[in-house]
């Protein structure tokens, strides 16, 4: 058995990583799964593929990436042949861009920093994390109201880099009840042929 060319370092309860792994299997990339723990990400092999010891990286060939939505970006761009992942229209790609940043910026210290606070602790602020996630949630809410996706008239990079985070900020206790247009998203995003919904932890949700 031939071993594929990709292989992704990631652990199964990232949403950084989430996003890249649902998009190679929408892409029907074949890869190999690498569990990189604590341990693996400190080790020299590792810190040769990523010197910041962060998750994901994908290495591809003699290539080795780090940071999920550069990742996302270079799977648009070298293997979805139709161009529509990643449009390259002035509009939409300037709106995929926008919810790049709001990935990695409002999504990452809202709902991701309130989940992450919940499920395994740290030193941050609950509560500025918890005011910023129904922020971007309220945001989100009113920009989905009248629209199915968040960049284009079809899914993008930009909805898959923004779903896991919002999918599990319940885990963080963050309830997306009072946010319907981002519920009815979500079912979209996990309705895409191939997409693998994001895992849940296996800690209760707060009350």
């Amino acid at each position: 058995m031939t071993t594929p060319a990709i292989t992704l370092y990631g652990t199964p309860l990232s949403g950084h990583v989430h996003r890249v792994e649902a998009f190679l299997n929408i892409l029907g990339l074949p890869f190999r799964y690498v569990d990189a723990n604590a341990e693996l990400q400190k080790s020299d092999g590792f810190l040769a593929l990523n010197p910041l010891g962060q998750i994901p990286v994908l290495v591809d060939g003699e290539l080795a990436l780090a940071d999920s939505t550069a990742i996302l970006v270079y799977l648009a761009s070298r293997y979805d042949g139709s161009g529509l992942w990643s449009p390259k229209a002035p509009e939409e790609a300037a709106q995929v861009q926008r919810w790049l940043s709001i990935a990695s910026a409002e999504l990452r210290f809202g709902p991701a920093r309130a989940r992450f606070l919940t499920l395994w602790g740290g030193t941050t602020s609950y509560a500025d994390a918890h005011a910023l996630a129904e922020r971007i949630l309220r945001f989100m809410d009113g920009h989905l109201a009248n629209r199915d996706w968040l960049a284009a008239e079809r899914p993008t990079i930009a909805d898959l880099a923004c779903y896991a985070y919002v999918a599990r900020a319940p885990e963080g206790g963050v309830p997306l009840d009072p946010y319907p247009a981002v519920r009815r998203w979500l079912e979209r995003v996990e309705a895409i042929p191939r997409c693998t919904p994001m895992p849940r932890s296996p800690a209760p949700e707060p009350a």
